[in-house]
């Protein structure tokens, strides 16, 4: 069994992902990220579409987020991640949030682009 099969065409997660292209993110925190210096980090993608999943689904907790990735097929497709794969760990997104983000208006500028899109 795939994931792609067990996620419902009209499903809510499909619209966003063939409306929205994510890609312009990399852009977008590129001066953020040092292409050789540490561990390889998480995907900047993966920490915008995991915030998106709280706001889109009206989970305020980190650690409820990364519970219902584990729990829903759905959310996994989203991100991008196999049934098999662990879900990106809350505390990991929240530091990325807290320490990278904080004091930027990199959400506000992704979201408003995601509003504005149109369909």
């Amino acid at each position: 069994m795939c994931i792609e099969e067990l996620v419902p065409q009209s499903h809510i997660l499909r619209k966003v992902e063939c409306l929205v292209d994510f890609s312009f993110i990399y852009d977008e925190v590129r001066e953020l990220y040092s292409a050789n210096n540490g561990r390889p980090s998480t995907d900047p993608v993966v920490v915008v579409k995991y915030t998106l999943l709280g706001y889109l689904y009206g989970i305020e907790s980190e650690r409820q987020i990364e519970r219902d990735i584990e729990d829903r097929v759905s959310f996994r497709w989203f991100l991008g991640l196999n049934l098999s794969d662990k879900a990106p760990d809350h505390s990991t997104i929240s530091q990325l949030r807290k320490r990278k983000f904080n004091g930027t208006d990199l959400f506000r500028r992704i979201f408003e682009r995601v509003l504005t899109l149109p369909g």
